[in-house]
């Protein structure tokens, strides 16, 4: 059976959206998902299930706005994807260690979308990027190294403008995610 990871956007962010993981746990395990995890408070859920992806997005906003009231975007990836994600990287070991000198707090970031983005709206991006804010996109991700805080980047505010659903995850969560489905399946 898949291992599935969702991507809650928004969640527990600023005192908003703000959701209990055992309470999202035992919600979603009605919708009949397996082996369901959580990852720290910010919507990281691991589950197996063989439902098609689109029908287990659905199922899983329409349970949270049932249980919760809330209106939550849901990314999905399989964990063959996530490993793919993670395997693939494409800023190097020195690049990042550089970054991460540089930076207070984290600078490698992934910013996974529910589809790819227009290639006009990505090429509208490249005005954004410069030597402190560098940006990969590899289908449905683009990979963010930021050498100072993202908290002032440019980069990562355009990432609105581009009309695509997406949440974003350091690299720490996305390798521990990577390592928690390994468990899974």
């Amino acid at each position: 059976m898949p291992v599935f990871i969702a991507l809650l956007r928004g969640v527990n962010v600023g005192g908003k959206n703000k959701i209990k993981m055992a309470e999202l746990r035992e919600s979603l395990t009605a919708l009949d998902l397996k082996n369901v995890q959580t990852y720290i408070q910010s919507g990281n859920i691991l589950f197996q299930s063989d439902k098609k992806e689109k029908i287990l997005r659905e199922e899983i906003e329409n349970k949270i706005m049932q249980d919760f009231g809330l209106s939550i975007f849901t990314i999905l990836r399989t964990a063959e994807e996530w490993e793919q994600l993670t395997a693939n990287c494409p800023f190097s070991a020195e690049e990042i260690i550089e970054a991460e000198t540089a930076s207070v707090g984290e600078s490698l970031y992934v910013a996974c979308f529910l589809n790819p983005p227009s290639k006009e709206d990505l090429e509208n991006l490249k005005g954004f990027q410069h030597e402190k804010e560098k940006y990969h996109i590899q289908d449905k991700e683009i990979y963010l190294l930021f050498y100072n805080s993202t908290r002032n980047a440019k980069l990562a505010n355009q990432l609105q403008k581009l009309d695509v659903p997406f949440t974003v995850r350091n690299w720490k969560t996305v390798n521990k995610l990577a390592t928690i489905a390994k468990t899974i399946e």
